[in-house]
């Protein structure tokens, strides 16, 4: 990308129709109240298969080998 520094530089980001209509302070309510629980779904099921490979490690691995010393 070649620019002259003598050009003159405007971003899109300040024209208007680029940005986005402010939002009322219900509709960031109501957007947060409904908003998480994909999330909340999503990392609950990451953190029960990481529990889970960790017990098959424990159960698997280190439980056959024994005590140590």
């Amino acid at each position: 990308m070649s620019m002259h520094p003598d050009e003159p530089h405007s971003s899109a980001a300040h024209l208007p129709h680029h940005v986005a209509a402010p939002i009322g302070a219900d509709e960031a309510a109501q957007a947060l109240r409904d908003g998480p629980i994909g999330a909340l779904v999503l990392s609950s099921i990451a953190v029960g298969l990481l529990f889970l490979g960790w017990l098959a490690f424990y159960f698997l691995l280190f439980i056959p080998r024994g005590a140590i010393g």
